[in-house]
């Protein structure tokens, strides 16, 4: 699965989904941090009162509060409860904002290793979560901090006998220039670097978060310098944005397989030569886990399915 972005409940799905569908690997495909902070506020009469999409939420007691914040993290938000005075702090310093958000960013990538350990840490399952670009440098040192959970980005990952694997969370530059968007060339010797210390590329799987260029698992609104969307004949202009370089790896390598996300609303799949290539999708907002259950054997790809739940 991908494109996380700090959902809870899709993060325990996640760990459930290992024993319900009898894996031995699994792979989060990057984009696991959340998006924004939402500031639960102590009014003077002892209630609390959040903002969530435009709406004004007030509860009151504890057990309420707690359900608020359950229901906020698994949007893939941050709760943070506060004081009006608070708010204003926060509101007119933006490296007082900044810092929390790393602080509760990291801390439930924390939690979530821990729970993971847990869960599975007895088991033969292994378990693998790359960041993707939207993801800030500081979950690397958490990931790298667990003892279960191991952190594939930029390495070559032994899953099997046969089977390799190399990932890679990195993305060609977007309009929204995130902390892993690098250009082409740079994204291309990344690629190169990891495939040159593999032993078969031809078994190995490409868990990649950005997709292949022009691949339909790569379709998104054309935005244009503000960020709004382009509108064509009366509708939104679609466009690919995927990565050439990304593209052009798969193209030559022909690996067994590939790993994508990145672009939430094209979830499928798509074939370049051999290698099948798929996009899970992601509907984290909406608590849906959005997956990808493949089997390999020996001799290659055996099936694939995609799945929701």
């Amino acid at each position: 699965m991908t494109d996380l972005h700090g959902s809870d409940i899709c993060f325990r799905k996640f760990l459930g989904a290992a024993r319900f569908y009898d894996a031995q690997v699994l792979i989060v495909g990057g984009d696991i941090t959340g998006k924004e902070i939402v500031a639960i506020i102590e009014q003077t009469d002892g209630s609390f009162k959040a903002t969530i999409q435009g709406r004004e939420r007030r509860v009151s007691g504890r057990e309420e509060l707690e359900k608020l914040e359950r229901e906020i993290a698994d949007s893939g938000s941050y709760p943070h409860c506060t004081t009006e005075s608070g708010m204003a702090v926060l509101s007119t310093d933006k490296n007082k904002l900044d810092g929390l958000f790393s602080q509760l960013m990291t801390e439930r990538i924390k939690r979530w290793t821990e729970l993971a350990e847990k869960n599975l840490g007895n088991s033969n399952i292994k378990c693998y979560i790359c960041p993707g670009n939207d993801d800030r440098f500081e979950i690397d040192t958490v990931l790298s901090a667990s003892s279960y959970v191991v952190n594939p980005d930029q390495k070559v990952v032994q899953l099997d006998e046969k089977h390799e694997m190399i990932s890679l969370g990195f993305s060609n530059i977007t309009p929204w220039k995130c902390p892993r968007d690098i250009p082409e060339d740079e994204l291309g010797s990344k690629i190169q670097t990891l495939v040159s210390k593999l032993r078969s590329p031809e078994n190995c799987i490409f868990n990649f978060h950005c997709p292949p260029l022009d691949s339909g698992l790569d379709t998104a609104p054309h935005l244009d310098e503000n960020l709004r969307p382009v509108f064509k004949a009366g509708e939104v202009e679609m466009i690919p944005v995927g990565s050439k370089s990304v593209r052009d790896a798969i193209q030559r390598y022909q690996p067994l397989l590939g790993l994508h996300g990145h672009i939430h609303e094209s979830k499928g799949f798509f074939k370049i030569g051999r290698t099948m290539c798929l996009n899970p999708g992601s509907e984290y907002s909406e608590g849906m886990l959005r997956g990808a259950l493949v089997n390999l054997h020996d001799k290659g790809l055996k099936n694939y399915m995609l799945t929701t739940g």
